[in-house]
């Protein structure tokens, strides 16, 4: 019987992609495709302007200038810290786009679940968890059966089971790779996992962790694992087309380089990686795709590394030239052609909840150097060589391993699709209807 879900999804609304975008999304389209009636919650700057649909759309994708708050908003934040939110966040129904056009494709904006928007929702809740140490409600608009938090968040609905989606707790686990109120998580977590209807996670690896630190009962929260769900039309693209993608674009050689996905922050290991990569001897070059996270200083040093320099004769001049480059942000369409052209992924993280670039690289036949630890090995089964993330020369002899021998990279592209058939669109539907049919009845 089809229900009705609200998916807490701040992280589709961010400029750039996350791993948990990529969940909210999937997550989003395995509901619907279940037969789910599906809609999204988001945080938006403004209320919503019953009178003027047409203003209210573009207020909605209107960029708000932090330092330009009125006195009245300014009023709102200070009730906020005061007694937080007794009463709840009402949370409009937004209207449908018809004339902000995308950014992407200069077309209408398409939408394919309608949204509900509540003024300052995440800042809001944290305001009212500080004040009253408790989850803040959300009122939306009409009744929904489930609220699904795509990430751990302090709010609830009203008459509705609540499920919540636990990726890792990084800042318990690794204190010193994160800047966020250690305090402050543990608390909201704790308090989380004690009111929610169920807990889901994406690896058993975070299911244990949870159990370890948290007094949960076992039969509350389950592991789902994830999926990507990728455009047929994109993975149907010969290799010459992807050649001519990457070369195009970013002057590269079809497996002829090496690829990393992931933020420039401690817990990605870049230093590491980069100072094993220098000493592997190899001629390729590396690949970063991805925006700067925190506490980049140290990896934006890494990369300054003599070793890494080379140099090319253009014909008239002798000129150095970096084995490193770093993009900040790649459109899906061409992260795609990256991944397929590369030699192998580099993913040596310190932990994980689950891995995605790892699960991305098997799904499109692409050799894997990643991690003994946290979920890593879990997510590559037989289909990588891992290495110890804190021993440098485990990296380099692993880069040199798969760099020379041709065998080993046909070998571990064909475990790679292998494995990620266990991640597939399929299973991961029958996993959450499972959850969904267990806490619904």
């Amino acid at each position: 019987m089809s229900k009705s879900i609200l998916l807490e999804a701040h992280a589709l609304t961010l400029k750039q992609g996350t791993g948990i975008a990529t969940y909210a999304r999937n997550l989003a389209h395995t509901a619907s495709g279940l037969g789910h009636d599906v809609e999204l919650l988001i945080g938006i700057d403004r209320a919503v302007n019953r009178r003027n649909p047409l203003l209210s759309e573009v207020a909605l994708s209107d960029v708000v200038d932090p330092k330009a708050i009125d006195p009245l908003q300014w009023a709102g934040r200070a009730v906020d810290w005061t007694i937080g939110v007794p009463g709840g966040a009402k949370a409009q129904r937004l209207p449908a786009p018809r004339i902000v056009l995308d950014p992407s494709s200069g077309a209408a904006a398409e939408r394919r679940h309608p949204m509900h928007g509540a003024v300052r929702l995440w800042e809001r809740s944290y305001l009212h968890f500080n004040r009253f140490g408790r989850r803040m409600a959300v009122v939306p608009e009409g009744r929904h059966d489930l609220f699904h938090a795509t990430r751990p968040t302090p709010a609830f609905v009203k008459n509705s089971a609540n499920v919540y989606t636990i990726h890792d707790i990084v800042p318990l686990r690794l204190p010193y790779s994160t800047l966020d109120n250690k305090k402050y998580f543990y608390n909201m977590i704790k308090h989380i996992v004690a009111k929610a209807d169920h807990i889901v996670t994406v690896s058993d690896f975070t299911r244990r962790d949870v159990l370890e630190f948290f007094d949960v009962p076992e039969d509350r929260i389950t592991n789902t694992w994830q999926s990507v769900s990728l455009d047929p039309a994109a993975l149907s693209i010969s290799d010459d087309d992807a050649a001519r993608d990457i070369g195009n674009r970013y002057g590269l050689d079809f497996k002829d380089y090496f690829l990393f996905l992931g933020a420039v922050e401690p817990k990605k290991n870049i230093s590491r990686m980069v100072e094993a990569f220098a000493a592997s001897g190899t001629t390729r070059p590396l690949v970063l795709v991805g925006g700067l996270g925190w506490q980049y200083e140290r990896d934006l040093e890494a990369l300054k590394d003599e070793r890494l320099l080379s140099w090319r004769f253009d014909g008239t001049h002798i000129k150095p030239e970096r084995r490193v480059q770093r993009l900040p942000y790649v459109p899906l369409a061409s992260l795609l052609s990256l991944i397929r052209g590369a030699r192998a992924v580099l993913f040596p993280s310190l932990y994980e909840g689950f891995g995605l670039p790892v699960l991305e690289a098997m799904l499109l036949g692409t050799p894997t150097i990643t991690s003994n630890t946290s979920s890593l090995p879990e997510v590559a089964g037989d289909a990588a060589l891992f290495v110890n993330p804190y021993k440098i020369e485990d990296i380099r002899d692993a880069i040199k391993a798969i760099d020379a021998d041709a065998d080993l990279r046909a070998e571990l592209s064909s475990r790679g699709r292998k494995r990620a058939e266990f991640f597939s669109s399929e299973r991961y539907a029958e996993r959450m209807k499972a959850v969904y049919d267990r806490v619904l009845g």
